[in-house]
Parts: C-alpha cells; structure tokens; sequence
C-alpha cells in the first residue's frame, strides 16, 4: 500500500502544470546542491549526485538545467542549504517524516510547525518516529503481461537488490517494486538497465512498519486534516520528500 500510494505521489508530480513542475525542479536542484557540496561534481564518485541525476532526468529536467545546477552547486558563492528531518504526528496518530533542504532554518521549522498545528497534528522531537520507517532503496519497473517472475527474481539477486513485489499502479497497470539497501541502489538500478529493465523511478525511500487506516465514514474529518497537512508540506519549497504511514485507500 505504502508503495502504491508513494507511485501514485510521484505520477502526480509528473502530471502537475509547467508552474508545479518548475518547482519540483528546484526541490530536485536543492538535493543535487547539498550533494555537489558533500561529494563534488563527478557523479561517477558521487553516488549520490548519480543517483539524483537519474531522478531529474526521470522528471524530465533538462540536461543543461542539470549540468548548470551541478556547475553553480561546485562554485563558492553558491546558496549552502542543509537537509534537516522534521518529525510528528497527524490526525489520528499518523506518523510523518517532511524531508527538508533549507538555507534558512528557523524559516523552514517555524513553517512546518505552522502546517502541523493548523491541520490537527503536533510536530515533535527528532527521532520521535522514525523509529516506525525503515530506510530502503526502491527501484519501479513495469510489470509487462510477459514478464518471467521466475527470471526477474534472478536478475534482481545479480543486480545486488533483495526482493520486489508487484502492485497496482492505477486501474490498468501494474508495477514492479524492487527492494534494496541504500547504498546498493546504484548499482542495482545499473546492472537492471544492462539487462534491458526499464526503469521508473529508484530513489531511497522511508518504509513505515505500521500503517494507520482511516474510515471514511467515521474519520471524515481527519483525512481532509491529514490531506491538507501533507499538500501543505507538499507545496513548501523547502520540503524535497515527505515520509508517513497513512495506509490510503485506492
């Protein structure tokens, strides 16, 4: 469920306007900005810059836009940001984790703050739920009519990935997710794409262990709450990822 609902946010982002999508450009700039800054502007030694090229090219941003953002990213007078992880809960108890790449701090904390009391929810210390996720590297492919399970198990304990599962993407389509450990991600996605996989998505992902289910009859008011807390994160420039363990209904 988490991973279909996860699919389903980022064909979302995918279907936004050119305004929305300017500004998951910006969010995926940020990340590759706090990358550059950590581990320099080659991605063949920077894993994670490889890995975030990949994602933009997968949200279609021009190559000129990435090779321009990794150049100023490499320069001195470039804007410094810092990811910081804001914790707390929703309506009901649901478990949310908002992703952050900020040059501004109090800007960024005040303002998350903001969303978590207005829309029922209570934003709390640092580790307060992480505990319920667990950090996963998560690479999407077709699930094709044809598709051999058989063999694509095989190829995926080659790639260094393991395991998957299959999930409805929408009404029509299926998807394959593949599981593995956050610094093997790379490296699966690569050997995956040698053997002729097409490839989503593949970006590190927070994996709750519990899930918390909503009744639309009797929890009305918290799903419009939790909705509006997660658009509101969903629009701050700041936030790059957010993380929760609502199990939502398709």
């Amino acid at each position: 469920m988490a991973g279909h609902s996860k699919w389903k946010n980022i064909m979302h982002k995918k279907e936004k306007t050119d305004a929305q999508r300017a500004k998951v450009f910006t969010k995926i700039g940020k990340e590759m900005s706090i990358a550059v800054k950590e581990g320099g502007t080659n991605p063949e030694s920077n894993s994670k810059l490889k890995d975030l090229i990949a994602k933009a090219k997968s949200f279609n941003v021009p190559n000129d836009n990435i090779e321009r953002i990794i150049k100023k990213a490499g320069s001195d007078d470039s804007a410094r940001y810092e990811n910081i992880n804001y914790e707390g809960y929703g309506p009901n108890g649901i478990a949310v984790i908002a992703e952050c790449a900020t040059d501004n701090r109090n800007r960024t904390s005040g303002d998350i703050r903001h969303y978590f009391d207005k829309f029922g929810g209570n934003l709390g210390a640092s580790g307060c739920v992480t505990y319920m996720f667990s950090e996963k590297g998560v690479i999407v492919i077709p699930a094709g009519i044809k598709t051999d399970e058989d063999k694509l198990m095989e190829d995926i304990l080659e790639s260094g990935a393991s395991d998957f599962t299959k999930i409805k993407a929408d009404e029509d389509d299926e998807i394959y997710q593949i599981f593995t450990e956050p610094a093997s991600i790379s490296s699966a996605r690569a050997e995956l794409e040698s053997r002729g996989y097409v490839i989503l998505s593949s970006e590190v992902e927070m994996l709750p262990s519990v899930y918390v289910k909503l009744d639309k009859s009797n929890d009305a008011d918290s799903i419009i709450k939790i909705n509006k807390l997660l658009e509101h994160l969903e629009e701050h420039d700041d936030v790059i990822n957010i993380w929760h363990n609502w199990e939502i209904d398709n």
